[in-house]
């Protein structure tokens, strides 16, 4: 990694400015400041950026620009084209998502809001059906849940009753049925989970929530806009999304392969009549009415205009032909990782772009070799449970897979010869 190649203004560290720099020089340190990044445009990151090549980047900054000066949270009042855009991103999401033409929508600002916004609107909407305004409920899903779910169940004091994954890493139908109980709102599933990069049961966990008439939401935040194209190109994804009859709500991130500048989600709703349980509208207030349908009061209008861009400028054949780019780099790795002698990949079932390595070998410390590639300029993320290395693949992996693979072997001959420990860590994602 390069050291920082800053001005001497800044060395001494920051103090308000007076008169303001010249431009030029600005800009000069807000490039050399990324000397000591992880190089992510030649796949250096396991996870935080969703990189094609340079000519689609420079169309996600131009879009996003182009709405710069603008507002969301004008939009349909002062701002009447983010409106219309929102609207066409609805329309293509329940077109891929399978919803029904009513099914409403919600543009957030990723993952965490739309998570935070689905516990929200089903305990509201809880609460108002079994008219307890005060009432306190739980969520169950499987440990493999993201932590956002459980972030916002504490914010809104709800509990979430975490259950264990079976043996294929899953979380089935009967372990959530084991935790259920007369205050349970919601079962929770992910499509695929970020752990493990397999998809929960979700067709059983729709049939149970149908028989008990529970709330269920699905986690597509990761898998949202590659899951139906690799689909089409024949891999064997399950049924996940609003086709499955018992689905209530999902969520899928348009920042992550829908190529959209960050932060841009969806969470969608069977239902429409839900979102009213969503929105927040104050009335009593000298300024007049207060509404925001999500959480954010002014948000990025840039998101919504870099979202509505890629999809139009892509289409089916462009979200198509990254898909194939990415879930060929993800199964090349995976062949690759398999033949190095000490390391085994953990099953995935070619459901996605996530997977994690293990060690074989006592001689071999898995945290090591994380350690090893991290100091040769390969950030690596990290399993707790097991202890592993854990990668989510993007397209820009293809072209350096034989590269990192050579990286990936020295790593292991390395800790092997040297009997190096490594550590988990305080933070891995």
């Amino acid at each position: 990694m390069g050291d920082w190649a800053v001005s001497e203004k800044l060395q001494t560290g920051f103090a308000f400015p007076e008169t303001g720099r010249e431009w030029d020089e600005v800009l000069s340190d807000l490039e050399a400041f990324k000397s000591d990044d992880f190089d992510w445009r030649r796949g250096r990151l396991p996870t935080y950026t969703y990189f094609w090549n340079e000519e689609l980047l420079a169309k996600q900054k131009s879009s996003y620009t182009a709405y710069l000066g603008e507002n969301g949270l004008g939009e349909g009042s002062a701002f009447k084209s983010i409106a219309r855009m929102s609207s066409d991103i609805y329309s293509a999401a329940r077109s891929i998502f399978h919803a029904p033409d009513d099914a409403t929508a919600s543009f957030t600002s990723g993952g965490s809001e739309s998570l935070f916004l689905a516990v929200k609107t089903c305990r509201d909407w809880t609460r108002s059906k079994r008219k307890e305004p005060k009432g306190q409920y739980n969520i169950v899903a499987g440990e493999s849940a993201h932590p956002a779910l459980l972030k916002a169940a504490k914010i809104m004091d709800v509990e979430v009753r975490r259950v264990p994954v079976d043996a294929e890493y899953r979380v089935s139908a009967e372990a959530l049925r084991a935790e259920i109980d007369d205050r349970t709102m919601m079962l929770f599933a992910s499509a695929p989970c970020y752990p493990y990069g397999v998809f929960d049961r979700i067709e059983d966990i729709s049939a149970l929530a149908l028989s008990l008439d529970l709330w269920f939401h699905v986690d597509g935040c990761w898998g949202g806009f590659i899951s139906p194209f690799a689909k089409l190109l024949g891999y064997p994804i399950p049924e996940w999304d609003l086709a499955v009859p018992g689905v209530t709500s999902l969520s899928a991130d348009l920042h992550k392969f829908g190529y959209a500048a960050k932060g841009a989600s969806l969470l969608l709703y069977r239902d429409p009549s839900m979102m009213e349980h969503q929105a927040y509208y104050f009335d009593d207030w000298p300024r007049g009415i207060y509404y925001t349908p999500t959480l954010s009061g002014s948000k990025a209008a840039g998101s919504v205009s870099s979202a509505w861009a890629m999809l139009q400028h892509l289409g089916l054949k462009g979200y198509i032909e990254a898909t194939d780019a990415t879930m060929a780099a993800t199964m090349q790795l995976i062949a690759g990782i398999d033949q190095i002698d000490g390391l085994e990949t953990l099953p995935q079932y070619r459901e996605s772009n996530l997977f994690s390595f293990v060690s074989t070998d006592d001689a071999v410390d898995i945290m090591a070799v994380a350690d090893i590639l991290q100091e040769n300029g390969w950030m690596r993320g990290r399993m707790k449970t097991p202890l592993a290395v854990h990668q989510g693949v993007t397209a820009s992996h293809l072209p350096y897979v034989a590269e990192y693979l050579e990286v990936v072997s020295d790593a292991v001959d390395e800790a092997r010869r040297t009997g190096r420990k490594g550590k988990f860590g305080v933070r891995s994602y």
